[in-house]
């Protein structure tokens, strides 16, 4: 049994075949963990779809209603680079209700991850790169509403930069955003977040884990928060077919950890959402997603050590 929960559906797989997006990568996640004993069915929990109203908290009301009512009109369907479907936006509200599940989960547990989310890309009146809402930025809301925290951060490690995420937060002091990304990519152009870290292409282990360490410290002199979404893309691995860094498995592995110490040593929960993967293999894909999991379990237990020591 795992020291916290992973949000799950079978309704977050889109069914979308050969598509780059792989949302069957969920499905698979789920899977793997369960065959390989990592992880047992009473870790999982199934979220509640987003109400409208919490996804009104960050999106405009025109476009919720566009998406709802099956009326966006081509252009807006083509930017999505999803095709539209009323299962889209039922894994779309299910994906948000996962992230704030996870909120949740996390300030009781201190960690939780959503098996889906991190769709990064979205803004108030649109969507695009794969993302239709976000439901980080929708979590948050909620979480602030409800009055469970006041301050949160987002640790963005997706190959591709957070650009919906900066807009939605620009001149909002409760939440700190923190980006690290491939420069040489999508998106264009790329709205400020509080701290953005562009890497140039190729970037591999050594230097990443040094470039993030140093600005995840300089992060935390920034902002202590009430709760922590981690946005962990697989995108950054050297085999991704949108991204162009270098980091292997491993790097990828020991970026998770860095993350999560980080939390522990502020004493900062942590929402997890698993974000983009292209990899030319949807296995790898699979694992390193299954890695996170793994680095947020090691995380926990080697925190209840020093605790009980």
């Amino acid at each position: 049994m795992l020291p916290f929960k992973l949000i799950y559906d079978h309704g977050y797989d889109l069914h979308l075949g050969a598509h780059v997006s792989p949302s069957q990568k969920y499905r698979l996640v789920r899977e793997t963990l369960l065959r390989e004993g990592l992880a047992d069915e009473s870790d999982f929990i199934s979220p509640a779809p987003a109400a409208d109203e919490d996804v009104l908290r960050v999106h405009e009301p025109e476009y919720v209603h566009k998406l709802k009512t099956g009326t966006l009109n081509y252009l807006e369907i083509l930017r999505m680079e999803v095709a539209y479907s009323e299962e889209l936006i039922n894994a779309c509200w299910l994906g948000a209700g996962g992230s704030i599940e996870a909120g949740k989960r996390a300030l009781a547990d201190r960690c939780a991850v959503n098996i889906g989310g991190g769709f990064h890309h979205a803004f108030p009146d649109h969507g695009e790169g794969f993302c239709v809402i976000h439901d980080v930025a929708i979590a948050i809301r909620r979480l602030q509403f409800d009055g469970v925290i006041q301050t949160a951060m987002t640790v963005d490690t997706d190959v591709h930069q957070g650009n919906g995420t900066a807009a939605i937060f620009a001149r909002d002091e409760s939440v700190f955003t923190f980006s690290i990304h491939q420069e040489n990519n999508y998106p264009y152009p790329k709205p400020p977040s509080d701290l953005d870290v562009n890497l140039p292409d190729g970037t591999d282990d050594g230097n990443y884990l040094a470039i993030l360490e140093a600005h995840l410290v300089r992060a935390f002199e920034m902002l202590h928060p009430d709760l922590i979404f981690y946005i962990a893309g697989a995108d950054p691995y050297r085999e991704d077919q949108l991204g162009g860094l270098a980091l292997t498995m491993e790097g990828l592995r020991r970026r998770d950890d860095m993350v999560f110490d980080h939390a522990r040593r502020h004493g900062v929960p942590i929402a997890v959402t698993l974000a983009g993967g292209y990899a030319r293999s949807v296995v790898d894909t699979v694992r390193i997603h299954v890695n996170t999991v793994l680095a947020a379990r090691d995380a926990m237990f080697r925190q209840s050590a020093r605790s009980t020591g």
